[in-house]
């Protein structure tokens, strides 16, 4: 690529523990992405919009407050109303073994548990968008 990998990080909903984004957000950012951290309090459709104004290859979503199986469907749904096909949509937080595996199935990435080491994430972030995104 000619250009650094974009990445979005977001916090969607009421789920105000950042934390982990911002440490997320950080570990991107030292290996040479682009990183636009949202903030809290963020809609589905706010992190869509924001996505396709900065011309993202990914959007990392955190989510710890129980609200994946509301929040991915959302952004897959307005993902694909918007035409984003071709950006990747990760993500992390507290998303028990058999929600991961039907999130993956509706066209989410992979996600990650608590712990899991930083260099996984941007290792899959940096394989998924050389082998998806066309420049």
């Amino acid at each position: 690529m000619n250009r650094p990998i974009r990445i979005l990080v977001a916090k969607v909903g009421l789920d105000g523990h950042d934390r982990g984004a911002k440490i997320i957000a950080t570990s991107l950012r030292d290996a040479g992405m682009e990183v636009i951290y949202t903030g809290l309090r963020q809609t589905p459709e706010m992190v869509v919009n924001t996505a396709l104004q900065e011309d993202v290859d990914a959007i990392g979503v955190s989510i710890l407050s129980g609200a994946h199986m509301t929040v991915f469907p959302k952004i897959m749904h307005f993902m694909k109303e918007k035409g984003l096909n071709d950006v990747l949509v990760t993500g992390g937080g507290i998303i028990p073994d058999d929600d991961m595996k039907m999130l993956n199935d509706m066209g989410v990435g992979k996600l990650f548990q608590p712990g899991t080491n930083t260099q996984e994430i941007v290792s899959y972030i940096t394989e998924w968008v050389k082998e998806n995104r066309n420049f």
